[in-house]
């Protein structure tokens, strides 16, 4: 035999029971050997598919692996009727690409759009304190406008978390009382604080 017919029919096609359509019927009943051996025929077609379209050695690699571990899990579902089993991979490679891009992109965009929306002047504590500071003064003065009995209601429902009826039993007094109370009280801190409706 000639060197020429040796290389030909090297050429001319894989073994029996090597083809990827043969390797992937073999992978769906969880033969590990045959989808090793259809790994090594389809890792380099799918890398190369999904490096087109992503540019990055790094994202290939991941979605190629990708790729191939739901082409292990899908081995079963492969329908040969139609198509080859490269064409289905190759498919399914530049399906997942194409995802990778778009995510890559909602990323990209998303952060656009928080930075467009964070314009607020950068903090500064010395200001951010004396503001809080005079908050703090404003109604501390505006609470001593209130009486005793205002005062005790509106602190324990708004400022310790109670309820109508948990300030009636502090207070001793009844919850039409602690209503009315908190609702005079309201009504003169809003204007202590100049809040106009």
């Amino acid at each position: 035999m000639t060197a020429h017919a040796v290389a030909f029919r090297t050429v001319t096609g894989p073994e029996p029971e090597t083809t990827p359509e043969q390797l992937l019927a073999r992978s769906a009943l969880g033969d590990e050997q045959a989808f090793a051996a259809l790994y090594d025929q389809l890792a380099g077609p799918i890398f190369g598919t999904v490096f087109h379209v992503l540019r990055s050695r790094a994202y290939a690699e991941e979605v190629t692996q990708e790729v191939l571990l739901e082409i292990w899990r899908k081995a079963a579902t492969f329908d040969a009727a139609r198509g080859r089993v490269q064409t289905w991979a190759l498919t399914i490679a530049h399906r997942r690409a194409i995802d990778r891009v778009r995510s890559e992109q909602a990323c990209v965009n998303r952060e656009e759009r928080a930075d467009r929306l964070d314009l607020r002047r950068p903090y500064d504590d010395v200001t951010e304190t004396t503001l809080d500071q005079l908050d703090r003064a404003q109604v501390r003065a505006a609470l001593a406008v209130l009486t005793d009995l205002q005062r005790e209601s509106i602190l324990l429902a708004y400022f310790q978390g109670y309820t109508t009826r948990e300030v009636s039993e502090e207070l001793g007094v009844a919850i039409g009382t602690v209503k009315t109370r908190m609702r005079d009280g309201l009504v003169r801190l809003r204007d202590a604080l100049g809040v106009h409706r």
